[in-house]
């Protein structure tokens, strides 16, 4: 069994104020994948990497530039799935990167990556599995920027149709599968 909060502190200062926003946000995330989860033993979910990679799914957001939520890097908030997912390569943790990679959004098509000029890699950022779609669905719930408050179907909804109908079909997919 690995240890995200090891692999985590690898990378970010135990205590600091972007740590305590990280873990709070992934527990959260967490959090609501496995109750979803416990819910749905139907599913037959992999608990185990669930939580792993619920708690690793952010942690690229370091090497992003996101003042508001205590990040001072250079690259745009947008990379940050895959930033961490190459993180997670290093670190032999292939399938958790997966997540990482894919859960921006309700995922990213290599489509519209070209279409908006997006500084990601070519290729299809979608979730695939059962585990990365439940990790996405939950993340879409809670806002690093605001730890308080967990958002309504609603608000996310607004929020997704912003990005195109697409992303909240998919959104509603999900929830009918998962609530």
């Amino acid at each position: 069994m690995i240890q995200p909060l090891k692999i985590i502190e690898k990378y970010y200062s135990k205590g600091s104020e972007l740590y305590n926003v990280l873990i709070i946000h992934s527990e959260q995330v967490r959090d609501k994948a496995l109750s979803i989860a416990a819910k749905h033993p139907e599913l037959q979910i992999d608990l185990r990497f669930v939580e792993e990679a619920s708690l690793l799914h952010d942690i690229g957001i370091f090497l992003c530039n996101a003042p508001a939520i205590f990040c001072m890097g250079t690259h745009s908030y947008i990379e940050h799935g895959y930033l961490g997912s190459d993180l997670l390569r290093m670190e032999g943790l292939d399938k958790h990167a997966l997540v990482c990679e894919r859960h921006t959004g309700v995922g990213i098509t290599k489509e519209i990556i070209e279409k908006n000029k997006f500084p990601l890699p070519k290729r299809d950022m979608i979730p695939v599995s059962l585990e990365e779609k439940l990790i996405c669905y939950a993340d879409k719930f809670y806002s690093k920027s605001n730890l308080d408050n967990e958002l309504s179907i609603e608000k996310i909804r607004k929020h997704l149709g912003h990005f195109g109908e697409e992303n909240v079909r998919i959104f509603d997919e999900w929830h009918g599968v998962f609530e």
